[in-house]
């Protein structure tokens, strides 16, 4: 199965695995409104699609993203208007939601980074669970090089990776560091020499698992990383209430007792 949102971003599906790739390589992937509009409506369908086990976020061409298209979008100042406005009861404005709803999509998303990760790119990287990296590519917080701060989900993110200090460093100097570092600060999950070929292989690994519980430990994290005791072992009790008894729990213990092998369910409880 495949399909596209836009010509900004692609979408492709095979065997529970979604493949999203931000398509405008002439510009590094720099984000345009058409852009900011067309991840957000690819986290939003995919979030829908119970039969996704795993997704797959990279860019075409030279790099994963190069950040905001300053130059494009301020052509219009309304544009700024958009991209902040938040209505109603909604948690993330437009320019937040191209990181942010990854975190709310059920299934795991692994973001494969290359050639340059900036400002707005590297956001969105961050509101993926996993990030596989070139060692070479480049990544910077680079908001405050145009004299302004990271507003994409930065401040829900960066920190359940590193220290505060760090953050703030990175954040006020916007320098450029590599993969290799990234690493080394916790940033990125993994370095390698082909990290698409890794994403796949773990992607697939994640789709051989029990959808339903996948999700639930995804949901826990996110929800409990920062939380207080209480709060944790609430979710614990509440999520676990949601997979245990349910198809794909019968099918897991059926699997690891020499049963023959099941196809799991589509996910259900979450």
């Amino acid at each position: 199965m495949s399909s596209s949102n836009s010509d900004r971003v692609k979408i492709s599906i095979e065997n529970g695995i979604a493949m999203v790739t931000l398509n405008r390589p002439e510009k590094y992937n720099g984000l345009d409104m058409p852009m900011f509009r067309a991840i957000a409506d690819a986290a939003k369908t995919l979030k829908k699609d119970r039969s996704v086990r795993a997704i797959i976020l990279s860019g075409a061409g030279e790099a994963f993203c190069s950040g905001l298209d300053v130059k494009t979008v301020s052509k219009n100042p309304t544009n700024f208007l958009k991209l902040l406005f938040k209505p109603g009861r909604k948690i993330s404005n437009l320019a937040q939601d191209v990181g942010y709803l990854w975190r709310d999509v059920p299934a795991p998303v692994i973001a494969v980074t290359h050639g340059y990760c900036f400002g707005g790119g590297f956001q969105i990287a961050l509101g993926a669970d996993f990030r596989f990296s070139t060692a070479s590519c480049e990544f910077s917080i680079m908001e405050s090089k145009w004299g302004l701060i990271p507003d994409m989900s930065l401040g829900v993110t960066l920190r359940e990776l590193i220290p505060i200090d760090l953050a703030k460093e990175l954040t006020m100097t916007a320098r450029r560091f590599t993969g290799a570092e990234a690493r080394e600060m916790g940033l990125v999950s993994r370095v390698c020499d082909d990290p698409m070929a890794e994403a796949k292989a773990f992607a697939e690994e994640l789709a051989n698992r029990s959808p339903d519980a996948v999700a639930a430990s995804k949901l826990l994290f996110n929800r409990t990383w920062t939380a207080t005791d209480k709060v944790a072992l609430d979710w614990e009790t509440r999520l676990q209430k949601k997979v245990i008894g349910r198809a794909n729990q019968r099918i897991a213990i059926a699997r690891n007792s020499g049963e023959p092998e099941k196809p799991y369910q589509d996910r259900r409880s979450l």
